[in-house]
């Protein structure tokens, strides 16, 4: 692989959101991993190579993220890796807000994923009382993405 085809790999894993990407051909290897404040890229030949760094990323929103609003709400999380957005389309209205009513299958929201948009659902009927994710922002799988104090 060539310094512009690993420049691909690096791009195509911020483009996509992705936390972690391999390729292997032949005897080279090219791993990206992308953290919170970080990016590091990791390659492996059969002779000695460089070390690339890549830019920082932006901040990703992880499993462990903010807590429930109380004891009793049900945390609705990502079942996917991608991007958050809270509208159908930008300028539209957000599905919903803070303090809306839903009910169970209800959209919430959608994840972006390898250019498919993923309507995420309301698994219970009740009032949002957090979205923990800021539209346009990358979730992990399983990142909280709204709390749902059900009825």
């Amino acid at each position: 692989m060539n310094i512009s085809e690993i420049k691909e790999i690096i791009q195509a894993a911020v483009d996509s959101g992705i936390s972690e990407l391999e390729v292997q051909r032949g005897d080279n290897r090219v791993r990206v991993v992308r953290g919170a404040v970080q990016q590091e890229v990791v390659i492996a030949a059969a002779a000695p190579a460089p070390v690339a760094a890549a830019p920082v990323a932006q901040p990703v929103a992880t499993a462990p993220a903010a807590p429930a609003e109380d004891a009793n709400s049900v945390a609705v999380k990502s079942p996917i890796v991608g991007t958050f957005y809270a509208s159908p389309s930008p300028g539209a209205p957000t599905f919903v807000n803070v303090g809306d009513r839903v009910k169970t299958g209800q959209v919430l929201c959608i994840i972006e994923s390898m250019k498919l948009m993923n309507e995420i659902e309301s698994e219970v009927a009740g009032t949002v009382v957090a979205r923990h994710v800021e539209s346009g922002q990358p979730v992990e799988y399983g990142a909280a993405l709204f709390s749902v104090r059900p009825n």
